[in-house]
């Protein structure tokens, strides 16, 4: 009897083994040229059970993303030789890369290129100093959208006007042109054209996109929304500033 306890105990510990190892970590990406905070970082986030790769320049680590990549770049924006923004812009023009999700760390003070990186496709930002605690959490929430969106979450299509919009593809067209999106772009055209005629908030929209007590600016929203403007070109018209308010997306079809 005894040796019938430890046989099945043994095969329940080996079949608990056998299905952690499939499950597959995912990979975060440091880059930061200092090294006490490639430390920190890296000591942290393994505890949190993910798999970590760190770089101390923008060199080596776009060396690696010719053979590899992370499910995270956690990008500081300061380093010599390749900047932050230059790797957020190769992340982001990189057919392989461009949906990898992107954290910036900032310094503070460092507005402007806060707002130029949330621009070129990154989808959040902490500053220094930061609470590895609060980064974690951020990282998270990162990767839970990142899932959330992904090709296989299916949905019904949105049309307005020229506009399709394919939440199951991550795809927007304008008639026959297929619109290059950043993720964050994206999603803030989906939960506009969601609800034609419903007046959101900057607050509102940072809360549908990036979740809940996100920090980010009044001018960064501004600024993601100029952009999808932009790219949408005669059909941005359908996004409508609500002055003093917010923005929403125009009723018609």
């Amino acid at each position: 009897m005894v040796d019938m306890r430890i046989s099945r105990r043994n095969d329940f510990s080996t079949r608990f083994t056998m299905r952690r190892a499939k499950m597959k970590k995912e990979t975060i990406w440091i880059v930061d040229d200092e090294e006490d905070i490639l430390e920190l970082l890296s000591y942290n986030l393994i505890r949190e059970g993910f798999d970590i790769r760190s770089f101390a320049n923008g060199e080596s680590l776009i060396e690696a993303a010719k053979s590899d990549q992370p499910d995270l770049l956690l990008l500081d924006l300061m380093l010599p030789g390749i900047g932050g923004l230059d790797i957020c812009r190769f992340f982001r023009k990189n057919d392989r890369m461009r949906r990898v999700p992107i954290i910036m760390l900032t310094a503070k003070g460092e507005e402007a290129d806060i707002v130029i990186g949330l621009e070129l496709g990154a989808d959040d930002y902490i500053t220094k100093p930061f609470s590895p605690k609060i980064l974690s959490a951020r990282i998270r929430a990162v990767l839970r959208r990142r899932r959330e969106s992904s090709p296989e979450m299916d949905d019904a299509t949105i049309h307005a006007g020229d506009i399709t919009i394919h939440p199951g593809r991550l795809t927007v067209t304008v008639g026959p042109e297929k619109i290059d999106l950043t993720q964050t772009e994206f999603r803030i055209l989906q939960v506009l054209a969601r609800r034609p005629g419903w007046v959101y908030t900057r607050g509102q929209i940072v809360d549908a996109v990036h979740g809940e007590d996100h920090a980010v600016t009044d001018r960064s929203i501004d600024v993601q929304i100029a952009g999808l403007r932009r790219k949408l070109g005669s059909a941005g018209d359908w996004i409508e500033t609500v002055r003093g308010v917010g923005y929403r997306f125009r009723e018609g079809t």
